[in-house]
């Protein structure tokens, strides 16, 4: 049995459970070399946990290449944003919370060192929205600048940080420790939205020559506002995919299609006003039967998140085990 493989490969199913997406950008850097390791850099969350793909990265980590992951989402920002704490002051992911930038994945990439993860949009964000949100949250957490575009691929949990300036007094590389794993979206998402988008149209002004005038509101954007048909629709169509409904269902109910993806978007802590947008505009043929759709809305978002909260109940909160005693006899 080897113990160091299967801590590896429940930790790195951890952290894709805690951050999921349809794929990953996957990337093996030298760090004497900067350069790649020659290895498809596009996968699935089935692909990277498989067994004999984690062995293959643990043979590259041991051969001194570090391991990289993000999100992704071609040339949009999958919804995700890294914030790199290179020297964490105490109580920063305290504050955090309190300002509702709760992180869905906080890592230790070596002692002292931080790498947070936070989920702020179901859908993919353009990449100057993405790199304003990611320079915003560096600013007010004292992150690293640097690390805060909107493509930026943080560490892999469960392998080793390779960098000579990490290595330990024995000489060892520190393990990157998976500290925090829960899907949740920040609950001030559509705040921090909005404050990005605000200062990407001031600097685009500022480029520009022109003077911010506030009596032109219809010029800055909204992130916050309901979202629009187009973009509910892509969302409801992506989680329907995911769930396989129209590959096990040819001709689905879609009271129970709205159902399952309701229970979908809750465990991935989506707020309820925006599921309740996403069903009422991204549902194929809504209202169509429904006499009174708001009341049955209502009803789906109620059933959705009262059996999150019983599964959540059922498998995650679960009372202390005994401890295991061996009693057979040593000589």
């Amino acid at each position: 049995m080897d113990r160091g493989f299967f801590i590896t490969l429940q930790t790195v199913r951890r952290q894709l459970a805690a951050m999921p997406s349809d794929l990953y950008q996957l990337r093996l850097i030298h760090p004497h070399t900067r350069k790649p390791v020659p290895l498809q850099t596009v996968w699935t969350a089935l692909q990277l946990a498989q067994p004999a793909f984690i062995r293959l990265l643990r043979f590259h980590n041991a051969q001194g290449s570090d391991v990289y992951l993000r999100p992704y989402a071609g040339q949009q920002n999958a919804g995700y944003i890294l914030l790199d704490l290179d020297a964490a002051a105490p109580g920063t992911l305290e504050r955090m919370r309190t300002h509702g930038h709760e992180p869905c994945v906080v890592l230790q990439t070596s002692p002292g060192h931080l790498q947070v993860w936070l989920r702020i949009s179901p859908m993919p964000l353009e990449p100057a929205l993405a790199t304003a949100l990611g320079r915003h949250l560096a600013h007010l957490y004292r992150g690293d600048p640097a690390s805060a575009d909107w493509c930026h691929l943080g560490r892999l949990a469960g392998f080793t940080n390779q960098k000579p300036a990490r290595r330990q007094l024995s000489g060892y590389a520190p393990w990157v420790r998976l500290l925090h794993a829960q899907p949740q979206g920040a609950t001030n998402a559509p705040s921090l939205l909005q404050q990005a988008a605000c200062g990407l149209v001031t600097a685009r002004r500022s480029n520009r020559g022109a003077v911010p005038s506030p009596s032109a509101p219809a010029d800055t954007p909204a992130p916050a506002a309901p979202l629009t048909p187009t973009a509910a629709a892509a969302i409801y169509y992506r989680f329907l995919d995911r769930l396989r409904i129209p590959q096990r269902f040819p001709q689905p109910d879609w009271s129970i299609a709205d159902f399952w993806i309701a229970q979908a978007l809750f465990r991935c802590r989506v707020p309820a006003s925006q599921i309740h947008t996403i069903l009422r505009l991204g549902s194929p043929g809504f209202p169509r039967r429904h006499s009174q759709p708001e009341d049955y809305l209502a009803r789906t978002l109620q059933r959705a998140a009262r059996t999150c909260q019983l599964v959540r109940e059922r498998f995650l909160v679960r009372p202390p085990r005994a401890p295991c005693v061996d009693l057979t006899p040593h000589p």
